[in-house]
């Protein structure tokens, strides 16, 4: 079991610096449009030669929000029209039916996410709908052993909704809170009250929901430690199994929607780091392990277990579990990786729906990885999954000697190993207490694409 991260603020403040969250490798940035629709065609066929093909992920991407939160930096589409949602799904089925042609039917699907935007903005009858066409296109588990999860907003929830998600399938769930406080909640508008909240909690418990998980966000106006500190308390009283804090990264010129927050109503760089430390710390008493990044989940939680038996990666939907599964994406921006690929889905809705309408996937760029790629990608993955990395391991698996592979690498390494980031033996490279916080710096130097990409301003930074 990993120990506590150590704050250091000195150490926070010299290292804090843009670079990115490692949801993959190489990154979203290096996608390009040379690489389309027949090349995802003719990788994810070549899945279903491997010796043993890995089990499924399935990803659906349902955009649609009645109301904007300010903060969102996710490819949404906010309405009060349900009829955008009803023919959306119309070209949602046909994509799954066009993807379900590309794997052998014996492929299990282990796991299963319905993210957005606010997947409960369809109703009852529509996610049946969905769900059954899932099933009858792919080789859903039955006996609730798969982990099959779902982002809920408790505003558009009730009992109801989540007894039927729980007859659906689905054993997992997702809230987004971000943060109790009435003032920062108008700040971002998202009015959201504890009593909503908790009544969704309490019907997933007594629908036999397997895990709760709750994400926050900190770094929003009008937050300070004393307030958040507070939300947390409040958070940890309902007992979900996993947690979420998010670092707010303010990128108005990126995500038109955050010029609606007040640049002056955010917490400075100070605040922001002692709401942090309070949070680890505060977690840590309630006996939640730090798993990495933003992730914290109690001890018994198949995430923390998962790290402990090193079958943990790291994805677009962040740490989880099921690191042999190949995943697919459907809908509007949604992202697949399969095998040694990536591949991404059209981001416009009319472009996206005319290209199902053709019967062609909406691809419209990927990465093929070559063999450095693939090496450096494991390693980055052991690195932010594990804070460790065996040379052993890596050297078996891809046949190199890691010291001379990696020799410039190694240089700057031991300059981090002197500010106490972390240590380097004969065997390996241990992230320190002190360096966890920053452990996407020592994945950045692996990175061989961020020379170039950095100087782009898209990436947030560490802290």
């Amino acid at each position: 079991m990993q120990a506590d991260p150590v704050f250091e603020p000195d150490l926070i403040a010299r290292y804090d610096r843009a670079g990115p969250r490692y949801t993959s490798y190489p990154t979203a940035v290096q996608f390009h449009e040379q690489f389309d629709t027949e090349s995802y065609i003719e990788n994810a066929h070549l899945t279903n030669e491997n010796l043993v093909p890995s089990p499924l992920s399935l990803y659906f991407h349902l955009p649609f929000c009645s109301t904007v939160c300010y903060y969102c930096a996710c490819n949404k589409i906010i309405t009060g029209n349900r009829r955008h949602a009803a023919n959306y799904l119309d070209f949602l089925h046909h994509e799954i039916k066009l993807q379900a042609k590309l794997f052998d039917r014996d492929r299990v699907v282990e796991q299963l996410h319905w993210g957005g935007g606010t997947p409960t903005f369809f109703d009852s009858s529509q996610m049946q709908a969905l769900m059954r066409l899932t099933r009858s296109e792919f080789n859903l588990r039955n006996d609730d052993k798969g982990e099959y999860s779902i982002e809920l907003d408790p505003r558009e929830c009730d009992s109801d909704t989540i007894e039927n998600l729980r007859l659906l399938g689905f054993n997992r769930i997702s809230l987004g809170v971000q943060d109790f406080d009435i003032a920062v909640q108008k700040a971002v508008n998202r009015i959201q009250s504890e009593e909503q909240t908790y009544a969704v909690i309490e019907a997933a418990r007594r629908a036999q929901f397997k895990s709760i998980s709750i994400d926050l966000i900190y770094g929003l106006p009008l937050q300070n430690t004393a307030s958040f500190a507070e939300t947390l308390k409040k958070v940890i009283a309902m007992q979900p199994n996993r947690l979420s804090i998010f670092n707010y990264a303010h990128m108005p010129d990126r995500f038109k929607v955050q010029k609606q927050i007040k640049t002056e109503d955010l917490p400075d760089a100070s605040t922001k780091l002692e709401i942090m430390k309070n949070n680890i710390q505060i977690l840590s008493d309630a006996g939640y392990i730090y798993i990495g990044m933003d992730h914290f989940a109690k001890a018994d939680d198949e995430l923390s277990l998962a790290q402990n038996n090193k079958a943990m990666t790291r994805n677009f939907q962040g740490y989880t579990t099921h690191a042999e599964c190949d995943v697919i994406g459907l809908g509007i921006s949604a992202i697949t990786r399969i095998g040694d690929c990536y591949a991404q889905n059209l981001h416009d809705l009319e472009a996206h729906q005319s290209a199902v309408n053709s019967n062609t996937l909406p691809v419209f760029r990927g990465f093929k990885l070559d063999n450095d790629d693939l090496l450096r990608q494991y390693v980055i993955n052991q690195i932010i999954c594990y804070f460790e990395l065996d040379y052993q391991d890596v050297q078996e698996r891809y046949l190199i000697d890691f010291q001379n592979y990696f020799y410039n690498e190694l240089q700057i390494l031991k300059l981090m190993q002197d500010d106490g980031l972390l240590a380097l033996t004969d065997a390996g490279i241990a992230i320190t207490p002190a360096g966890r916080l920053l452990v996407r710096n020592v994945c950045m130097i692996f990175d061989k694409y961020l020379k170039d990409s950095a100087r782009q301003g898209i990436f947030s930074k560490s802290i």
